[in-house]
């Protein structure tokens, strides 16, 4: 007997004899009742709505078979997924939760800073950057600028003298 997918009569012919074989092959993947009844759901709308023509009712039933099985493995690979994903939250370590007004003053900070190394003289803004901001050690920093490692800590000393005097006239914490 030929089966059309779409087709009232036919659709609940195969709803009536495949349902409790597909609810089986969900749960058998899932273990949990609730899940494989959503899975054999969408895999009956799935079934209805291709508009398939099967030419017997097991072709119908071995084509939701092997879609309800995918979609519970679907949902059992997702579900692993968001879990390990939870388990990875869980572990991080945790950021402490800064209020509005920390992060205002965090960010006046950061700009009054920026604002004070660019009115470095060039020499000591070089190599302050070099240091802070490139993470460079003082033996890179005299290659690049082709000067003494020794000159290199005097500038980077002097360079951050002058930098907390002019942020000691602004009254910051540059903690």
């Amino acid at each position: 007997m030929e089966v059309k997918s779409n087709e009232n009569e036919s659709f609940r012919l195969v709803y009536e004899e495949v349902f409790p074989v597909v609810m089986r092959v969900a749960y058998h993947v899932t273990y949990n009742m609730d899940v494989s009844e959503d899975i054999c759901q969408e895999a009956f709308i799935r079934f209805f709505e291709r508009d398939i023509e099967f030419k017997s009712v097991d072709e119908a039933k071995y084509w939701l078979i092997r879609v309800t099985k995918n979609l519970a493995i679907n949902v059992v690979k997702r579900k692993s997924r968001e879990k390990a994903m939870v388990d990875k939250i869980k572990k991080a370590p945790k950021v402490p939760i800064r209020s509005g007004e920390e992060v205002l003053i965090s960010s006046e900070t950061k700009t009054l800073v920026r604002e004070a190394v660019e009115k470095l003289p060039e020499k000591l803004k070089s190599v302050l950057v070099l240091k802070e901001y490139a993470d460079l050690n003082y033996k890179q920093i005299a290659k690049i600028l082709r000067i003494s490692e020794s000159n290199v800590k005097v500038r980077v000393h002097r360079a951050r003298k002058m930098l907390e005097s002019m942020l000691d006239r602004e009254e910051i914490d540059v903690s």
